[in-house]
């Protein structure tokens, strides 16, 4: 068996930034021992697997440890290779059938427009374990789904949160706070994903789903021009309407190739 493989950077315009994902063009769908031995080589946070299905593709995506239920970048960067290898006309709205219900890509101005569902929060409690890494800079904490959100008091305290990777093994965590007064950005991020292998996420889509309607309710808006602070960093725009969140990144394939199985 051959499959096409492609790696890209997405949230990024430039090589070697935003969030790498593995993009793989299937015939047919391997068993999910393949596909997780796939996503295992590649090593990533996640990979791809897009097979043509109804008037679209059927999308899986991988961490090196599970496959998971909603991803961002690897959405983005699916799209980007169906339109860059001509699979797909520029002018054609992409749809993925997902583990997360049917999502959609659009292309503009060289902008990918993901529609993906918003995830609710409600206030939480701070594991207590927990309470040593922050340093008393904790402004709010509230849960979304699966995964923590963690507001500090500032830009700089999200750069420059130093984490404890055996702790953040337990639960997933987005660190979080208003962007700074000389920058462009409404808010910033990070995020951790230890629970699936994945220590720090470059850039991470469905975190922002989550952060839309949370930075929603405490600036008064409802369209947003995100930054997510991991050393590759990468911008998002982000837009939440309701159930749903609009994600608008960009990409760049940094890697062609094949498997040989």
């Amino acid at each position: 068996m051959s499959i096409r493989f492609f790696q890209v950077d997405a949230f990024t315009n430039q090589p070697f930034k935003g969030n790498p994902a593995g993009v793989c063009l299937l015939n047919s769908m391997p068993d999910d021992k393949t596909l997780a031995a796939i996503a295992g080589e590649n090593n990533l946070a996640e990979t791809a697997f897009l097979l043509p299905e109804q008037e679209g593709y059927r999308l899986r995506w991988f961490s090196p440890l599970v496959e998971i239920p909603l991803c961002g970048h690897a959405t983005l960067a699916s799209a980007h290779v169906l339109w860059e290898t001509g699979l797909v006309p520029r002018t054609a709205t992409i749809h993925f059938y997902t583990l997360s219900g049917l999502l959609t890509a659009t292309c503009q101005d060289g902008w990918i427009t993901l529609d993906f569902p918003a995830r609710e929060n409600a206030p939480a409690v701070l594991p207590e374990a927990w309470q040593p890494m922050f340093n008393q800079e904790i402004i709010h904490v509230a849960y979304s789904v699966d995964r923590y959100i963690v507001e500090l008091s500032s830009a700089d305290a999200v750069a420059g949160f130093l984490p404890d990777r055996q702790l953040l093994l337990a639960h997933k965590c987005i660190i979080t706070a208003k962007g700074a007064a000389h920058t462009p950005y409404d808010f910033v991020s990070r995020f951790f994903a230890g629970p699936i292998g994945v220590d720090e996420d470059p850039v991470t889509g469905s975190a922002h789903c989550s952060l839309a309607p949370y930075w929603a309710e405490r600036l008064h808006k409802k369209e947003f021009f995100a930054y997510q602070a991991s050393p590759r960093g990468g911008e998002l725009r982000v837009i939440w309407q309701d159930d749903r969140v609009l994600l608008k990144g960009q990409a760049i394939t940094v890697i062609e190739g094949t498997f040989h199985i």
